[in-house]
């Protein structure tokens, strides 16, 4: 068993639940690059070293979800003045109590999951799972379209856990892969949002559903 991850876990279960109950955009973005500086010492203390592949991945982590990524989205925060989430589809309350739901449910899931070898963390599994299943619930039940950005970024954070801690043999090539396509996709929405801002006075995206096609 490895203390140094178990500790890294439960901090993430509990940012992850800090970000299911939180209104503010700006402290879910904190919270947000927080697990991507977190999670950028996870490579290195899952594989036991400063190796060539576990520092470069390491490096790429921490750079783009710990320090890029939150800068792309404070930047979007500050062009479309948006400072919480006022009317989520899904209750903070509600949204807590249905994580706590979640988290039970991955660790119950995560216990009888066939496993390709041995592990760093016994926890690696449900708290990667649970991650995911936070980042697509903040996609789903939140209006803003920069909340839902965060959201994809943190869904990511959970892919991240379980193939760096299970994946076995080349994980480097495969986390490396995620890392580039979330970067594309997070620049691609980054874009978009700047352009809803510019033309809507809102950034809910909910509301998108009333335009219509005026050449019709």
């Amino acid at each position: 068993m490895n203390q140094p991850v178990e500790l890294m876990m439960i901090v993430l279960v509990l940012t992850d639940l800090l970000l299911l109950g939180s209104s503010r955009v700006a402290g879910s973005v904190r919270l947000m690059a927080a697990q991507g500086l977190l999670l950028g010492l996870l490579p290195l203390l899952a594989h036991h070293g400063l190796g060539g592949h576990a520092l470069v991945l390491a490096a790429g982590s921490t750079g783009l979800k710990g320090l890029i990524f939150p800068w792309l989205l404070r930047r979007a925060l500050r062009d479309t003045e948006t400072h919480r989430e006022m009317e989520p589809f899904v209750g903070y309350v509600a949204s807590l109590l249905i994580g706590l739901a979640v988290l039970g449910a991955s660790c119950w899931l995560g216990a009888r999951l066939p496993l390709p070898g041995p592990v760093v963390s016994p926890l690696a599994l449900p708290v990667g799972l649970f991650t995911i299943w936070v980042g697509l619930f903040l996609i789903v039940a939140r209006r803003q379209a920069i909340t839902q950005v965060l959201g994809y970024v943190v869904m990511e954070n959970g892919i991240f856990t379980v193939g760096v801690v299970l994946v076995q043999g080349q994980p480097f090539l495969v986390e490396l892969g995620v890392l580039l396509d979330i970067f594309v996709a997070v620049f691609v929405m980054g874009l978009l949002v700047f352009h809803i801002s510019r033309e809507f006075e809102h950034m809910d995206t909910d509301q998108l559903d009333a335009l219509k096609d005026w050449s019709s």
